[in-house]
């Protein structure tokens, strides 16, 4: 039999459960793809952002980092992957997406900037035409955040440019090929998920790249010198899709969108740590740290100079933005 009350309970209970269901299909669930292992401090920061949202949207918002190249996506893909909605959220590396859009890669150009602070000032002026390419390819940017500087990670020791020639080394973009062809070296672009085996294979003796990479990779199994060069920077970008975005209120927008730009400050300080941290990692595994001398530097620095005026004749869009930073730093 049934009683008012129990017509009354269950009523209760169903609506209850309606609500339930209308809240989880309310919630929204993302995956993120990215490249780099758990351990890397670009994934950090990542799933330290992921928790903030989700905390702060009380769930509604959840994302799921999935790092390692779980989703199956190369780095190099990732623009094209999120532009595609292939994937809504994806931690793309600048540099990587030069066939693309090559103003990526002003980041790239031989010795632009010669410290975090003059990087900082670069984005101050290369962030606004990131923010129009991410527009153009179907994405918002949530934040960037820089790699730390760049080594050359050798088997050989090496005291000048002329020990350089020749060596098979791992670059991560186009214009890195360019650079370090330029200095003698047999650059080879290859993506990171597959730097270790040609590593391994013999298929490379170096590879050039941050210190954090180089504990990713276990350097010091197929390596033994490390060179600060500091010749160029990458700034790894984390886009969503906007058909993807723009399923998300207003309200839950505004709320990602400032916790991506309250926590990038911390990102960047992650990063200079994480240079500092990974330095030391290469040299508790056996790795030598090889001084540069000045008259290498300078050797170097001369055979790349040309890279900074071929770069913004072949994107024009970069001259202005160049000019503009070289002007502020006083080296206009």
């Amino acid at each position: 039999m049934i009683t008012r009350r129990n017509f009354t309970v269950g009523a209760a209970t169903l609506l209850a459960a309606g609500h339930i269901s209308t809240r989880a299909r309310a919630a929204t669930s993302w995956d993120m793809s990215t490249v780099w292992p758990d351990g890397n401090f670009h994934t950090q920061n990542a799933m330290s952002f992921a928790e903030e949202v989700k905390k702060q949207s009380n769930g509604a918002v959840a994302i799921t980092v999935k790092a390692g190249g779980q989703l199956g996506f190369k780095g190099p893909e990732h623009l094209r992957a999120v532009r595609d909605g292939l994937v809504p959220l994806a931690d793309v590396l600048n540099i990587q997406q030069v066939g693309d859009e090559p103003f990526m890669g002003v980041e790239s150009i031989p010795f632009l900037c010669g410290s975090v602070d003059e990087l900082k000032v670069l984005h101050k002026y290369v962030r606004p035409e990131y923010e129009k390419i991410a527009a153009r390819n179907n994405q918002k940017i949530l934040y960037i955040v820089p790699w730390p500087t760049q080594y050359l990670h050798l088997k050989t020791k090496v005291a000048d440019v002329e020990g350089l020639k020749n060596i098979k080394i791992r670059v991560p973009d186009k214009n890195a090929v360019e650079m370090l062809n330029a200095i003698g070296m047999a650059a080879v672009m290859i993506p990171w998920g597959e730097t270790i085996p040609a590593l391994a294979s013999g298929a490379v003796a170096g590879v050039s790249t941050s210190s954090v990479s180089g504990v990713d990779g276990k350097f010091w199994e197929f390596l033994k010198y490390v060179y600060p060069t500091n010749h160029v920077w990458s700034s790894q970008m984390l886009t969503v899709n906007l058909d993807a975005w723009k399923a998300l209120g207003a309200d839950q927008q505004k709320l990602v969108a400032d916790i991506a730009a309250k926590m990038e400050p911390g990102f960047w300080a992650n990063s200079l740590k994480a240079d500092v941290d990974s330095l030391n990692r290469l040299k508790e595994g056996g790795m030598e740290v090889v001084p540069v001398s000045d008259a290498m530097m300078k050797d170097i620095r001369a055979k790349t100079a040309p890279q900074l005026d071929a770069f913004l004749k072949r994107v024009p869009a970069a001259d202005k933005p160049v000019r503009a930073y070289l002007t502020e730093i006083k080296r206009g």
